[in-house]
Parts: C-alpha cells; structure tokens; sequence
C-alpha cells in the first residue's frame, strides 16, 4: 500500500510554456528527447510548429498550441486542448516571461502591469488550470523558471526584477500549501544566459542595462550561459523519484579559467 501512494504512470506528458525560443524551447526538446510527450505553447505560432516537427522528426512526441499566459480564457482553451491530445498532464514548466528595459521612475505604469501580468500572474493561470488535477491525482511536477534578479536586484530591470520577487513567493508559498499533496513546486533560477529576450531592444538600452550590471557588480566576469543547463535542470528535477523533491536549483556560468600568473 505505500509504495502505491508513490507510483506514477510510464507516460508522464509535459507542458512547456513560452517554448518558442530560449530556455522554453530548449526543455521541450530536452525533456521530448528523454521520453515526454510535450505539448509546448507560446504565442508565435510558426515558432511552435517549427519546434513540433523538429521533436517528432527525432522521434519524440510532441503538440503544440498557440498561448498567452496573459489571458484566462488562452490558457483555459490551452489546457483543454492538451489534455485531449495527450492525456493528463503530470508536468508544467512554467517559462513564459516578459523583459523590456527602462527606469523605474519615467516608465509608465501600464508598462509594469504588463510584465507583472505575464511574469507572475500568468504563472498562477497555469496553476489554477492544472494543479487541481495534479493535487486530485496526488502527484504531479511543477517547476518555475525564475531569475537570479529574484536575489540580485539589478538596476533598468526593475519591472521584471520585481515580477520574479514575486513569482519565487508565489512558488515558495505553493510548495507549503502542496506539502503532502505528492505535487512537486520547484524553481529553476537562471544566471545571465544568451536568449532573444533583450534581442530586440534598442542598443542604448542594451547598453545602459549592461553597464548598470557592472557599475553595481553583478556583471564579474563575461560568460553567460546557453539555454540547455537551465533545461537540464528542469529535467533533473521531474526526473527524480518520488519522496525527493529539489526545490530549488541556481544555474550560474562559470567564470573563465585564469592561468595562476594573472592571479
């Protein structure tokens, strides 16, 4: 009868959201390749059927959706459609985010309801569309990408510095509240990594932001990280047995090797 309370299904389907590019995109491969059928989402439509035909080319099982984690009703139509296609979802990844620059005093207000809007309340739209499931099931994986602004506040930032503040409470409170459920809440906290977000900003922005990183010293050396550590992670994490639960994994880059004479 225990080892009964902690048995799950062979065929566990994820969800990935804000798969289109970046951190997103790498876990879906990631996660399809080690045997998951993935459903990604993300609001670029031709991103997704790209990466759909991409994973089932390798052999991997795979659905994709368009999505807004901005919008109730998208997410609602969202979930409907990947449990009809795949079964109940037994994992979320949560990686969908929003990131523009700007200082705190001279951007407008409806500009932070944005970010705020995708980065911490479109999270808990997830949530509320499958976690009931997952607590009913008495099991399930729900892992969080956050940012190391969560701990690091960085200046120009200060919009999605504050969103990821407060996805992290939203996730440490949730792993209180699912403490016994057999539903897993994790985050993964990435350190600087390479992704399109920040792509499309204009140069002087770009500049200004970095600058500010090393004029308050978050910026001590110059690697940044590829998307696939922070997707290796995340499989870690869903991957572990029952009765283990890593609650939080930091993904930082390593600083460059330096020979002892330039000590």
């Amino acid at each position: 009868m225990g080892r009964e309370k902690y048995a799950r299904p062979d065929r566990r389907p994820a969800v990935v959201t804000g798969a289109s590019s970046g951190i997103g995109e790498a876990t879906a491969l990631t996660l399809a390749a080690g045997g998951y059928p993935v459903a990604v989402g993300a609001r670029r439509e031709d991103k997704l059927t790209a990466l759909v035909q991409r994973i089932r080319e390798a052999g991997g099982e795979a659905v994709g959706h368009v999505l807004d984690v901005s919008s109730t009703q998208s997410v609602e139509e969202f979930a409907a459609k990947v449990t009809a296609d795949l079964g109940d979802v037994e994992v979320v990844v949560s990686a969908a985010a929003q990131l523009a620059p700007g200082t705190l005093h001279e951007i407008d207000s409806e500009r932070i309801t944005r970010e705020l809007d995708v980065n911490v309340v479109g999270t808990h739209r997830l949530v509320h569309a499958f976690v009931p499931g997952m607590v009913e099931r008495r099991r399930g994986d729900l892992v969080i990408v956050s940012s190391d602004v969560a701990v690091r506040a960085r200046p120009f930032m200060g919009a999605y510095t504050a969103g990821k503040w407060g996805l992290e409470g939203l996730a440490h409170a949730m792993q209180m509240e699912l403490e016994g459920t057999g539903v897993r809440c994790s985050i993964v906290r990435p350190g600087p990594t390479w992704s399109e977000m920040g792509m499309d900003w204009d140069p002087a922005d770009a500049a200004k932001v970095l600058d500010g990183w090393g004029r308050f010293g978050h910026a001590r050396h110059s690697h940044f990280l590829q998307p696939q550590p922070h997707a290796d992670a995340i499989k870690a994490i869903i991957d572990a047995p029952r009765g283990v639960h890593l609650n939080l994994i930091e993904v930082s880059p390593e600083a460059p090797v330096t020979d002892p004479a330039e000590d």
